[in-house]
């Protein structure tokens, strides 16, 4: 619901007529590379994940990896989150990786992804210490903030020394399931090759950057955006895409209230907003599809040789 909104409110501040114009006169040689750069990004995270998964002795086949990440990243965009349940399921499925494992190695990517992104924010932070530091102050109620964190803290605290102690059947089940989480979550100490699973974590991370920067050369209002600009875009824009599925109309308004911070037009952020989340949306979607597709097809040829 709150996709729709937000969709309804950015088409609300752009008139379609004029969106469309702007997409017929960008440069889609730009939009196009910022898509490769998007695809790179996503096939090496299907590759470093067989690092992880090694530890535990597995050896998943690459195609069933990539074609789960893509699986996975379509149906985000239906239940928040639910990509990464449907892909353990399909490494469970066509891996026989336990599901508990094979989420627990997933946390563990989502761990390594966060420091990458705070590493960037602190980057930024350090480039436009006095802007972030004078948003937050003005926006949020920082005492507030505090006290509600250490109170779900000791709430979260307090239901894990619950479910320690507790022999009830639940619990059980609750700490088997959490052993196998560890499990997976600790194969990034355990692998081998370490450098290589560090080398694929910052190339994803450049590859994510390089397609958000390069798709603003599509649009000539764009063209002269400092480094500052599309580093604050690009971290609200990741957030946004937490906000709703998929980032659905978050998007757009994540890169006009970023890129407004630095004098930059509306009317051009909100297209190019609409230009890199439509691009690589429309790229998941055909790529997704086809692995929920070829997936079980696949796997019935393997199973027969």
């Amino acid at each position: 619901m709150l996709g729709i909104a937000l969709v309804w409110y950015s088409l609300s501040k752009i008139t379609l007529s004029t969106l469309i114009q702007y997409f017929k006169l960008a440069d889609y040689k730009w939009i196009g590379i910022g898509i490769v750069f998007g695809i790179l990004s996503h096939l090496s995270r299907a590759y470093r994940w067989l690092y992880m998964a090694e530890p535990l002795g597995y050896k998943p086949k690459l195609p069933n990896s990539i074609m789960a990440v893509y699986s996975a990243y379509l149906i985000n965009f239906t239940i928040p989150r639910a990509g990464e349940i449907a892909r353990a399921t399909i490494l469970s499925n066509y891996e026989n990786i336990p599901f508990q494992k094979g989420f627990g190695t997933i946390v563990a990517e989502r761990v390594a992804d966060a420091i990458m992104l705070m590493l960037i924010v602190a980057l930024a932070f350090f480039l436009e210490f006095e802007f972030i530091y004078n948003f937050f102050i003005d926006k949020f109620n920082i005492p507030t903030l505090i006290i509600g964190g250490i109170i779900l803290l000791a709430l979260g605290f307090g239901l894990l020394l619950f479910i320690k102690k507790s022999e009830s059947a639940i619990a059980i089940k609750i700490k088997d399931f959490v052993s196998g989480l560890v499990e997976g979550a600790m194969s990034i100490f355990k692998m081998k090759r370490k450098w290589a699973f560090i080398f694929h974590t910052l190339f994803i991370w450049i590859m994510y950057v390089l397609m958000f920067y390069v798709t603003t050369f599509a649009l000539p209002e764009l063209q002269n955006i400092s480094i500052q600009a599309v580093l604050i875009g690009f971290i609200l824009a990741s957030f946004s895409i937490a906000a709703t599925n998929g980032g659905i109309g978050s998007f757009p308004e994540a890169v006009v209230i970023a890129f407004a911070i630095f004098g930059i037009a509306e009317e051009p952020s909100r297209a190019y907003g609409w230009i890199m989340w439509s691009s690589q949306t429309l790229t998941i979607i055909i790529i997704g599809g086809l692995s929920l597709i070829f997936l079980p097809i696949y796997n019935r040829k393997k199973a027969t040789l």
